[in-house]
């Protein structure tokens, strides 16, 4: 099942230790489903972690590394522009790029979509009720 982060889950899973986007990371890592990443999302979550938190370059290096052990990085062929916000098409992007199931986001524009293209589009929390602890 390939499931693709939105960066806002990365940013959450990265700056508050014990979160729920922490542990639906941790899912991933233990390969319970496919994480699915591009470029874009990974150099947006590398600014925001730097421009928003103050991430030194090396803890950042290090989150980059961490994600793209963990996901599998695709790269998108297909330009979509449906949504104002161009970040949240990069989202939509990698999805239909990678045959994902699922997007995962706190956005409220994407979850309002409900879905895009056969894939649903929910919550962090949504996402751990499906997988029984």
């Amino acid at each position: 099942m390939r499931i693709v982060f939105d960066t806002n889950v990365y940013v959450s899973a990265f700056v508050v230790p014990g979160s729920k986007s922490e542990l639906a990371f941790s899912l991933a890592a233990r390969h319970l489903f496919d994480l699915m990443v591009s470029l874009e999302i990974l150099t947006e979550l590398e600014d925001k972690l730097i421009s928003k938190f103050g991430f030194p370059q090396e803890t950042v290096q290090r989150v980059r590394r961490e994600v793209g052990e963990i996901a599998t990085i695709v790269e998108p062929e297909l330009r979509i522009t449906m949504l104002d916000d161009d970040p949240d098409n990069r989202i939509l992007e990698c999805a239909v790029a990678s045959g994902a199931v699922a997007m995962v986001t706190g956005d409220r524009h994407l979850l309002k979509l409900g879905h895009y293209e056969g894939i649903g589009i929910m919550t962090v929390a949504e996402l751990l009720y499906s997988f029984p602890s």
